[in-house]
């Protein structure tokens, strides 16, 4: 099996650093990572300017672009074939509820996906980073998986996992996504010429973490697995609109 990794944190990453040795064990990988931290990228391409490949001293590829640019990059330009799996991570930070539109982590993921790549995103729920093995086992187990098992669906995977050691995990429950509140007002302060910047406040608290949304299974020390779609079309709406536009 062949797998892409990626991630937005950069290449340089402790989290991507302990994925690429958990599935180098199961798999060939080849590591393709923004040169910075691109977090918040979204699902982004750089067109306004040409991209560099550049080979780091550890074997992994980084472009000067964004999580999206990487996978494309990669699948459509680089690699001499098609990889088996795009893995995208690990992030430090969940990815859970709105955060997977803004994420550049799932952003990768979803970039395979797009490609025809079955795609899998993984986080690690927590900021201090405490065990990113937790999370490169449940990856490398999941990856175990498919190989045994395909899904013959198009695939594209959210993992979060708690920051716990793996044998404090209570399981894995797929999920759906839930909601935050709204974010936290942006922050002002000035700047040592007087100039007024804004940094972007952080994230809510959960809105809707009931059960059976992956903020009540990383809470409960439960792997949350949600499979994610592209297509934003709202469908019980379509009727209201034609209705509307009818009148």
């Amino acid at each position: 099996m062949r797998i892409l990794l990626s991630n937005d944190d950069g290449y340089f990453a402790p989290g991507i650093a302990c994925l690429a040795e958990a599935l180098a064990q199961v798999a060939d990988i080849t590591v393709v990572a923004p040169e910075r931290d691109r977090s918040g990228a979204s699902n982004s391409l750089t067109l306004d300017r040409p991209l560099s490949l550049r080979r780091a001293a550890n074997g992994f590829y980084y472009v000067n672009g964004t999580p999206t640019d990487c996978v494309h990059l990669a699948v459509t330009g680089m690699l001499d074939e098609l990889p088996d799996m795009v893995v995208s991570g690990i992030n430090h930070g969940a990815n859970m509820g709105d955060d997977t539109i803004y994420s550049g982590t799932v952003a990768a993921a979803t970039e395979g996906f797009l490609l025809g790549v079955p795609s899998i995103a993984i986080s690690l729920c927590s900021k201090a980073g405490a065990h990113f093995d937790t999370a490169a086992r449940v990856a490398r187990e999941l990856v175990e998986r498919l190989q045994r098992q395909t899904i013959r669906e198009p695939l594209l995977l959210n993992v979060n996992v708690p920051d716990v050691p793996y044998e404090q995990l209570q399981g894995t429950l797929v999920t759906h996504l839930g909601k935050r509140h709204k974010a936290e007002p942006v922050v002002r302060t000035l700047t040592p010429r007087n100039e007024t910047v804004y940094w972007v406040g952080a994230a809510g608290e959960a809105q809707d973490a009931g059960e059976g949304t992956d903020f009540h299974a990383v809470k409960n020390n439960r792997v949350s697995i949600t499979p994610l779609q592209i297509d934003l079309t709202h469908d019980a709406q379509l009727p209201v609109v034609r209705n509307w536009l009818s009148l």
